[in-house]
């Protein structure tokens, strides 16, 4: 069996959204080859499930790593590529969407505009 690329898990970082089953993390890197992040359209509205699930992922993002540039490591793609092009950007000019290597930062401004209830010291979930 070939072996899994190098994966940095974020340890302390919730695994996902209680009573959902969506998941925050992954658990080990992907044998078919690293799950690209790239800007997805989001459907969610203010007050829905998919909206508060958004919310909760990015609290958990800036509670964890703050305005500081954090590496890609086991976060969800999925969950990632939601918010990625918006509230989740790139950190470096030279960012690989195929690497679990890859630095992110959260755009303070536009993720504060879009989710102002993921940088409340609590989030009731």
């Amino acid at each position: 069996m070939p072996s899994l690329p190098d994966m940095t898990k974020h340890r302390g970082f919730p695994g996902g959204m209680p009573g959902t089953g969506v998941q925050f993390t992954i658990r080990r890197a992907n044998p078919r080859g690293v799950t690209p992040i790239k800007a997805l359209p989001r459907k969610a509205r203010p007050g829905t499930k998919e909206h508060r699930i958004d919310a909760a992922f990015l609290h958990a993002l800036w509670h964890h790593f703050g305005a500081e540039p954090f590496e890609r490591g086991n976060l969800d793609a999925a969950r990632l590529s939601l918010l990625f092009g918006r509230e989740v950007i790139p950190a470096t000019k030279e960012f690989d969407p195929l690497s679990y290597e890859a630095m992110l930062v959260i755009d303070e401004k536009v993720a504060r505009k879009n989710f102002p209830e993921s940088f409340e010291d609590v989030f009731e979930v």
